[in-house]
């Protein structure tokens, strides 16, 4: 299933530092490329899919292993943004842009993008720069403090004016020159993690190639005062040496398994014509056959997607991604005892899957259940949380335990959602009545941590 979600508790560290990163770079007068992001930060949209992430998981963990990067795959993200961009945070966080995973080729492609952001995690580029900015935020101010100074003894604006220019162009080159020398280092260190793990250095030439004719079409042209990176030129001659003395191949087990992934972010995510100009009639591969699946049930109809998935799960009876989304498709057209069906084959191909286990447990809430069914309800949200917190199963889990007579339980996990959307008030009613419920020892314990939190959040 495709669905963008906020997950707000885990990234609100890494927004708050983007926030203050931005008033950096707008206070110091940055390059503009730099700053423009920022602006739309709180505004991200995550995509949330166990198919594209168990895949991402795959390709990035032989990466960072090589790097010496310790990988969480809670740290991984997919950002829904179409251009050729992924970027590593502070806390190593990876977000990979949807662009990237629709545009790249195949799959060596896409681990040359991964392995340079694990070269600037490993060299420890982001704790630097935030070093750097924090001083760079003092240097601008003192060159602030300076222009009035001067205008103060002058009466000259122009003269106050041409002293902040000249301070600020100082720090804007010293900025990008110091990333320079870490994308050449991130560069160099992503050729020895491919090197590593049997890859071709060859996918990052050629993705680092669409980045810069996508550039050059959009009329942006490189410079060496602003540029951020190395120049083309110079980036290529390193890539052709390291091609040169490369054993790596440029093919992998997953090229076919990350077909699936584009066609499947591509039906869900662009237009129609766009999507059929990619996978028309014609193409009678798992990939094309997925993508039209997808968009038949985009344009209503369902009959015929269910068809496609269908004659696609008989040639892939182990796969569980087509029966999830064979239950996604009828539990929003209202068929829901034919979509808990679907649910129950994919979860018993992929019993660990917090997606699968959450689109069934959304599905026998809704379907006609017992006691015993409820139970199971619940305990497969509870391992859902444990394993990716998500504000529904919250909702849900509420829902269950109001059904079940568990009173304090049924308001912990509200006061749980209540929090995730940042409605403190409601959250610490909630918290009060869980109290006053008698609840058991180990959910006392829970509720202390919950006000911690609510705390912290407010």
């Amino acid at each position: 299933m495709v669905a963008e979600v906020n997950r707000i508790s885990r990234l609100r560290s890494f927004f708050s530092g983007l926030k203050k990163h931005c008033r950096v770079l707008s206070f110091a007068v940055f390059f503009c490329l730099l700053v423009l992001p920022c602006r739309n930060a709180f505004s991200l949209s995550l995509i949330s899919d166990d198919e594209t992430e168990t895949f991402l998981h795959n390709i990035i963990r032989p990466i960072f292993n090589a790097a010496g990067v310790p990988f969480n795959a809670n740290k991984v993200f997919i950002l829904n943004d179409p251009s050729l961009n992924a970027f590593v945070s502070d806390g190593n966080y990876l977000f990979i842009h949807t662009g990237t995973l629709m545009n790249a080729d195949n799959v060596n492609e896409l681990s040359g993008i991964i392995a340079h952001e694990a070269g600037h995690i490993s060299g420890g580029h982001i704790v630097r720069q935030k070093l750097r900015l924090n001083q760079f935020q003092t240097l601008a101010a003192v060159s602030l403090i300076a222009a009035g100074a001067t205008a103060a003894a002058s009466g000259n604006g122009d003269a106050a004016m041409a002293v902040m220019l000249g301070s600020q162009s100082s720090l804007i080159n010293t900025m990008t020159a110091y990333q320079m020398q870490e994308e050449r280092s991130a560069d160099e260190s992503a050729v020895k993690y491919l090197e590593q793990t049997g890859q071709s250095p060859l996918g990052l030439k050629t993705f680092m190639k669409k980045i810069s004719r996508l550039n050059r079409l959009s009329g942006y042209e490189e410079m060496p005062y602003f540029s951020t990176h190395p120049m083309n030129s110079e980036r290529a001659a390193f890539f052709n040496q390291a091609l040169d003395k490369s054993s790596g191949s440029t093919n992998s087990p997953y090229d076919a398994e990350f077909q699936i992934i584009k066609a499947k972010l591509s039906a869900f995510l662009l237009p129609t014509a766009q999507v059929l100009k990619k996978y028309p009639e014609t193409d009678h591969t798992p990939a094309g056959r997925y993508a039209r699946a997808i968009l038949s049930y985009r344009e209503g109809k369902l009959p015929q997607a269910l068809k496609i998935l269908d004659s696609l799960s008989l040639s892939q009876p182990d796969n569980p991604y087509f029966y999830e989304l064979k239950g996604q498709f009828l539990f929003e057209s209202g068929k829901i005892e034919e979509a808990l069906k679907a649910y129950q084959k994919a979860l018993q191909l992929r019993p660990d899957s917090p997606e699968i286990m959450l689109g069934w447990a959304q599905t026998a809430m809704e379907a006609p259940h017992g006691k015993t069914q409820l139970a199971k309800i619940i305990t497969g949200l509870n391992q859902t949380q444990l394993k990716r917190p998500n504000l529904v199963a919250w909702q849900l889990l509420s829902r269950a335990y109001e059904e079940n007579k568990q009173t304090a339980e049924m308001y912990y996990a509200a006061a749980q959602y209540s929090i995730g959307i940042r409605n403190f008030e409601a959250a610490r009613r909630q918290i009060e009545a869980a109290e006053q419920a008698d609840p058991p020892a180990d959910l006392k314990l829970r509720l202390k941590d919950l006000k911690i939190k609510l705390n912290q959040s407010n």
